[in-house]
């Protein structure tokens, strides 16, 4: 398999063709639930699993973007049937992260508004790579800390040291449509594109530069755009050729504004 390409085919036969152990991190999201209108397209999540399994290195990450439909009132629970398959062929579920959006339409008349994603993290092993994120900490420098506090409840307290950033939590809050999810209007030819920051901010955490970042359901091309404009290499591949020339093109523009040689 040529890097830093796009391949219109089924994932399936494109990974029937990837050596084994070849891939650092995938990062994806699949058409579950019909949700979307993918062209006709439905997958075999045990069968893609099985092949990520094979190609994906010790110690290598698969996030796995996914939700639920709520049919007849009742959530098909298709999330976590996915993750309980993904954990029989043999990865573990490092972390249940969720994906919560700023500003969601959908609105639910005898329940709450849903606002999130699971963003299942799955390792084939310990993760080889975890750079964490920061984030500010609310309060820092030096202050009087509680320190040892047992049954009888008394607090005592010693000089202690806050610092001034902490790593982030594994709930990510993106915002959601134009000028958020992205600002390539032409990604929105896709049914459902989830964020550039999102796709980035798993990259910069499960993988460093030089690897190998797939997509096997890649659509308008977020993960593969934002893999290449952090310095790691690609392989994408969707099974509509429409979605690929929308990926190829927006990879093409980005890698052009950064004079970044585009093969």
């Amino acid at each position: 398999m040529e890097l830093n390409t796009i391949y219109c085919d089924d994932c399936l036969n494109v990974m029937s063709k990837m050596d084994d152990n070849s891939i650092d991190l995938t990062i994806t999201s699949p058409p579950y639930d019909n949700l979307r209108n993918y062209k006709g397209y439905s997958f075999d999540c045990k069968a893609i699993a099985k092949e990520l399994y094979r190609i994906t290195k010790k110690g290598g990450v698969v996030i796995w973007v996914v939700g639920d439909k709520i049919v007849k009132g009742n959530k098909t629970l298709t999330s976590f049937k996915h993750a309980l398959i993904f954990q029989e062929v043999g990865f573990n579920v490092h972390d249940t992260m969720i994906y919560k959006k700023k500003n969601t339409p959908f609105m639910r008349s005898n329940a709450y508004t849903n606002c999130f994603e699971y963003m299942f993290v799955f390792s084939k092993g310990s993760p080889k790579t975890f750079n964490p994120l920061k984030e500010k900490t609310a309060r820092c420098g030096e202050e009087m800390l509680v320190c040892n506090k047992k049954a009888d409840g008394i607090n005592k307290k010693v000089l202690g040291k806050l610092n001034s950033e902490k790593t982030k939590t594994n709930i990510w809050e993106y915002a959601v449509g134009l000028g958020g999810t992205t600002n390539d209007k032409i990604a929105f030819k896709h049914p459902a594109t989830f964020p550039e920051k999102l796709a980035e901010d798993h990259i910069l955490s499960w993988s460093n530069e030089g690897d190998i970042i797939f997509d096997p359901m890649c659509g308008s091309g977020t993960t593969c755009k934002m893999a290449i404009l952090n310095n790691r290499n690609y392989i994408g591949c969707d099974i509509a050729q429409e979605y690929v020339d929308i990926a190829q093109e927006r990879i093409k523009n980005s890698t052009k504004q950064l004079k970044i040689k585009f093969n």
